[in-house]
């Protein structure tokens, strides 16, 4: 069956079912465009939990069907790719454990250590950091969810991009470190898990000086999963939903260059806007999905043999529900 075809019998289906579709920005286009409903992965879990319809389909990675989930239980929530994000993969429960084991043995208490996880990341770990007093955060507010848990007197623990924990670190003037890296955890603020996202790990300095060489007085862009030292040279970095109201308000003349997923880039205007990279920067798990899958997933809910439905097991939303709740409360 061709896209158009496709599409014509997704739409036929929706109109069917009492089903909501919703998508990340990073999904590609065809996909994206069917959505009810499109965010990041907060956005769209927060979104769930309003939603009256007793079928969501949530068209992203695991670890955000995951969070619907947790956060809304009473409700079936489909993928019609279960795609793991590489981040996400990089950590689980035993990697955790060893970790704070680390500190341990360099002469941190556990109880001096408050973990904080980024949203991307699985249930298991969130339960994990639930149990041990901690909390999530995401990339829009991850300064504020680190700025209440030094308040406390402890260690942060951050898990799992090094990547964000260091920049939130350095904007606040904090000392960091990644565990094990051979530099004492004790005299760090905030001590970062050795994890990263690869999409965005693609972004060098020198795709920022040579856009800066190329066309004087463009502006760039960095979601802060970048590498410290691209961060540091940009314009302005901020989370995916903060890039997208940023370059809302620039001229549509400013030259800008944007370095994120691919997908969103493309979709954000269609001149003046480039990125941030010589290698196509699109995250091969959020482009797993394709509109075959979706139709399959509908089909699958009108004849009654559900497929690629989230379950999570019952302690583990516990913990990882009151994770998440202590990143709301603040």
């Amino acid at each position: 069956m061709d896209n158009t075809k496709l599409k014509e019998e997704i739409l036929k289906l929706k109109e069917e079912l009492d089903v909501t579709i919703v998508a990340h920005y990073y999904q590609k286009d065809e996909v994206f465009e069917l959505a009810d409903f499109s965010g990041d992965s907060l956005q769209l879990a927060q979104m769930a939990m309003e939603d009256k319809n007793p079928f969501l389909i949530f068209c992203g990675v695991g670890f955000m069907g995951e969070s619907v989930k947790i956060l809304s239980p009473e409700k079936r929530v489909l993928m019609p790719k279960i795609a793991c994000c590489a981040m996400a993969k990089m950590i689980d429960g035993l990697h955790y454990d060893k970790n704070v084991k680390i500190l341990e043995e360099a002469g941190i208490k556990k109880e001096d250590i408050l973990p904080i996880t980024y949203i991307n990341s699985s249930a298991e770990v969130k339960a994990r950091v639930g149990e041990m007093g901690g909390m999530v955060c995401t990339s829009s507010n991850a300064k504020k969810i680190i700025t209440k848990g030094l308040n406390s007197g402890k260690k942060i623990l951050f898990v799992p991009d090094q990547c964000l924990g260091q920049n939130i670190a350095n904007q606040m003037g904090l000392k960091s470190c990644v565990v094990d890296d051979g530099t004492d955890p004790n005299e760090a603020d905030i001590i970062c898990y050795n994890g990263f996202c690869s999409v965005h790990q693609l972004f060098e300095v020198e795709d920022v000086e040579f856009y800066r060489n190329k066309y004087p007085g463009i502006k760039v862009i960095a979601h802060p999963e970048c590498k410290p030292e691209v961060c540091d040279a940009c314009d302005f970095v901020g989370s995916t939903s903060q890039i997208i109201n940023y370059i809302k308000e620039l001229d549509p003349e400013q030259k800008v260059a944007v370095g994120t997923e691919f997908n969103l880039v493309n979709r954000l205007r269609k001149r003046n806007t480039y990125v941030l990279s010589s290698t196509k920067p699109e995250c091969p798990t959020m482009n797993e999905t394709t509109l075959q899958d979706l139709h399959d997933t509908l089909l699958s809910i009108k004849e009654d043999r559900i497929i690629t439905e989230i379950q999570v097991d019952t302690e583990v939303r516990k913990w990882a529900k009151v994770a998440l709740e202590r990143m709301f409360e603040i």
